[in-house]
Formats: structure tokens, sequence, C-alpha cells
């Protein structure tokens, strides 16, 4: 179709009168968005969350501002010793090594301020349901202004693909904060989303015996801890085979508002872990080998370290509306570290998930363009 249009151009008989010109140009877009949207390797998507993970130490590791204060800090000396190194470039290794062995060789990474390469929240609150809305909606709705739960009237692209042939029942979601069932409407939207401690029941000894252990285990932070929620996705994708898996964590923003910047570190540090042998699992099987794209992002940011704001976010925090995207997949060229001048926004990533399956992700609400460069080699 796009040949034959061009052809048409070429020979001038698309261009007698504004009718004409209007629907070919109309015809011509169209066509541009199939044909680059039909290139597509990737047929399953991940997504996962680090709930108010910070930009600074994406791309720079341990902050020197908060490692050596003993008010954040229990145990400066061993936490140095896991962390700490003189460039940033080595201490972003040490908290993140999937991130800046594995992504940053095979994928791309977006936010570094630093590089002038910027990401932000296109919402205006800057704290986490109006963030989570924005991911999978797309739209920065103003309505959208508390974490109350209170069911999304806003459709997501999960649900929009969810509804999509050979997708039918083949999305599924598991957070371990209890409100993602709110945020994705999952009445209406009928994805599965298994949230805090919902009781896994599925017919399997490995989610049995994970049930098991999220009902027996300590609650230090009042939620289900990041690794059963892990550990309860994983194995669901091993058994179910969804085409779209979402895993959301929530301890780095946790231990962040209680103060405690060495546990903010390792729970960055083990979900970086649990995201490395989450891939690795991908790239086991056949059905997810080399047609997969893994996208990792956060619902907000934090303040700076040079005051107590790193421990809070919302639109009274200067940073907070900063924050930062890595993907990786058969449709994202291996750029690495982005270091081109340019701002993207959060509400764009729920057009690149669509883009990337080959779907045109169109509500009823307002939404931009997908990241190019995410889903074209």
């Amino acid at each position: 179709m796009f040949n034959k249009l061009m052809n048409e151009v070429d020979r001038g008989t698309l261009t007698k009168t504004p009718d004409m010109k209007k629907i070919f140009l109309s015809s011509l877009f169209l066509a541009s968005i199939s044909f680059l949207f039909a290139q597509s390797k990737t047929e399953n998507i991940i997504i996962v969350t680090l709930d108010g993970f910070r930009w600074e130490e994406v791309f720079g590791g341990a902050d020197s501002l908060l490692i050596n204060d003993s008010t954040y800090v229990r145990d400066t000396g061993s936490l140095k010793q896991q962390f700490w190194a003189s460039s940033p470039k080595e201490r972003r290794k040490r908290l993140l090594p999937f991130f800046w062995n594995t992504i940053q060789s095979q994928g791309q990474l977006y936010g570094n301020r630093w590089k002038e390469n910027k990401v932000n929240n296109a919402n205006k609150y800057w704290f986490s349901y109006p963030g989570y809305n924005e991911i999978f909606t797309g739209y920065p709705d103003d309505s959208v202004n508390s974490n109350d739960k209170v069911w999304n009237k806003n459709e997501n692209v999960l649900e929009y693909i969810n509804h999509q042939s050979n997708y039918k029942d083949k999305v599924a979601v598991f957070s371990t904060w209890e409100v993602f069932p709110y945020i994705l409407n999952s009445p209406r939207s009928g994805i599965l989303v298994n949230a805090d401690v919902d009781t896994l029941k599925f017919n399997s000894p490995e989610l049995k015996l994970i049930n098991d252990m999220q009902f027996l285990t300590t609650r230090p932070l009042g939620v289900r801890p990041d690794v059963f929620t892990y550990f309860a996705a994983r194995e669901y994708l091993k058994i179910y085979k969804p085409k779209v898996l979402y895993i959301a964590f929530d301890e780095t923003d946790d231990f962040a508002h209680g103060g405690l910047y060495d546990q903010y570190l390792g729970a960055a540090h083990a979900e970086d872990a649990m995201i490395a042998d989450l891939w690795k699992t991908v790239q086991s099987m056949p059905e997810y080998k080399n047609k997969t794209t893994l996208i990792i992002t956060c619902d907000h940011g934090r303040g700076n370290a040079v005051k107590e704001e790193w421990k809070h976010h919302g639109e009274k925090i200067k940073d907070a509306g900063q924050i930062w995207i890595a993907a990786i997949g058969p449709d994202t060229a291996p750029s690495g570290e982005m270091k081109t001048n340019e701002t993207l926004y959060q509400r764009q990533i729920a057009t690149t998930i669509a883009a990337l399956l080959g779907f045109n992700f169109k509500p009823a609400h307002p939404v931009m363009e997908p990241i190019s460069t995410i889903y074209r080699q």
C-alpha cells in the first residue's frame, strides 16, 4: 500500500484537489505507521517499575552526600565497601550491574540529566497513583490526584492489548502495592492483577509454596516483600506464559520515605538482581527468547540530597518530576546511555508499549507519540 501511494504521488494523480490531498496525506500517515509497526520483532512485553527510585542513583550510583551520613546509614563502612567507588560509572555498576553491564551494552537508558538527556513526569503531582496512571494510560489526568483506592476511569494500554486478538487473558500484573487493581481498573479491564497479599489461586506447587511464604513472612513495610512479588510473577511467567507481564516493586520508595538510605540502595540492588534473573529466564524460554522487550522505569522522582528532600516527593519537591527509562529487546538498538539533548515524557511509555506489539493505542483521551528510538532498529 505504501509503495502504491508513492507511485501515484509521483504520477501526480493524487494532487488535483484539496480533498484528494487530505485523503492522500491521511492514507500516507496510516500506511507509514502500519509499515513501521509491522516490522516489529517483539511478540511479548515485560514492564518493571522501581517505585520512586531516583535518576541520580541510576546514572551515578550511591550519592556521596548520603552514603557518608550516619543519619541515613547505620554502617557507613560496610555500605561503602559494597557500593562506593571514586568514579560515578563504577558506582552505578556496583549498584545496578544488570543495568550497566547488560542494558548498557544491549539496550538503551534515558534520563541522565548530567548529559542533558531528560525524562519527566507530565502530570503535576509527582507521586504514585498519578505516575502509574500516566505510564499506562498515557494521560496526565489532573483529576487523578490522590493515592486513594478509586477505580481509574481512564483506559490503559494493558487493557487495550488484552482486548486484541491473540492477547485475551495473556496480560498479567504482579504488584507489591495494593492499589494497583484500582489504578488498572481490573474489573473493567479484565486483566489479572495480583497485588500485595492477594491469594495466589493457581494450581501449581511453586505458586502454592510462594503463597504460603507470603502469608507466613514478616511484613516490615506493611506490604509483602518485593521478592515474593517477583517470585510469584516469575513462576506465573514460566507456567502460564503471558504475552504481557508487569511487575511493580515498592521497597525503594518505602525505605526512602523512612530515611533509610542503606536499605534504599539495598532494595535497588536486589531489584536489579531480580530483573537480571528475569531476563535470564526469558532468554532460556523459546516462547520469549529474542521476541521480548523489557521496559524498566519509575513512577516519580525524589528531591535532591542537599536537604532531607531526597526522602520526599510530590509537587512541592522541585526535582520529584524527574524520572528515567531503560529498555532492551529485539527492536531496541544497542545505543546504551542516551546522551542526546532531548526531553521525553512518562506519558509516551503507553504508546511505546503498544507500538512494540504493532498496535496504535488511541483511547478516548489524548496521548503522545511513542518513543521511536526504542522500537526502531
